[in-house]
């Protein structure tokens, strides 16, 4: 597929796949902390605020990752940075149902287009993906540069030359992406038809005057 498989004494570089990296959940309510004296739990606020450096418990879980790190900063840098990889179901939600061959097409190509916070990877049992997955830009991993060096054996791909020239793109189009809400220029017809498939969108001021009890007034 998009795939390539290099050795492990290939440097790291953006697009590399890697499977297994650990990703921490961790909870600011629930901060459990070990100490001489025992285990208690506190909130991170608490612990913010005396400024003083604890010892942790958070859960860790392997996860797939792919790197988003330019490649001259993966030579040379500290760390790197990696963008998680998951189920395209558990990214997309608007792929929960899909099934049919054509469905798919316009979801993978037209969606692709519109939808800037995932990136889309096909499956492979090479690389270890049995099913459909994306890349999910919400969602990153940092681990020091050196340490990741000697985890090559856990890199299972990376994106050949033209999937790797999309993915720069793409991951480029989020970070710079101007967040605004897409339904402010719509008239009231418009938000009408918007509001029958988003009926938890607020309208904005210029637009409450023929908005009534979720639908709109002429």
């Amino acid at each position: 597929m998009i795939y390539e498989f290099p050795d492990t004494s290939m440097r790291i570089r953006q697009g590399d796949i890697f499977v297994g990296l650990p990703r921490v959940d961790m909870s600011l309510n629930n901060v459990l902390i070990v100490s001489e004296a025992g285990e208690r739990v506190a909130k991170w606020a608490e612990i913010a605020a005396k400024g003083d450096p604890v010892n942790i418990i958070v859960p860790v879980r392997p996860v797939a990752a792919i790197v988003a790190t330019q490649d001259c900063d993966a030579v040379r840098s500290r760390d790197i940075t990696l963008c998680e990889i998951r189920s395209f179901r558990d990214v997309e939600r608007k792929s929960k149902d899909t099934t049919s061959a054509k469905s798919w097409k316009n979801l993978i190509t037209q969606h692709a287009r519109i939808n800037q916070k995932w990136f889309y990877l096909p499956s492979d049992d090479r690389v270890g993906f049995l099913e459909k997955m994306a890349v999910d830009f919400m969602v990153t991993l940092r681990v020091p540069r050196t340490e990741l060096e000697e985890l090559r054996d856990l890199r299972k791909g990376r994106l050949n030359r033209l999937a790797d020239e999309h993915f720069r793109e793409r991951i480029g189009e989020f970070f710079r992406r101007y967040p605004y809400d897409e339904w402010y220029p719509l008239d009231q017809d418009e938000l009408k038809a918007y509001l029958t498939e988003y009926p938890d969108t607020k309208p904005f001021p210029w637009q409450e005057a023929g908005v009534v009890d979720g639908g709109v007034k002429k």
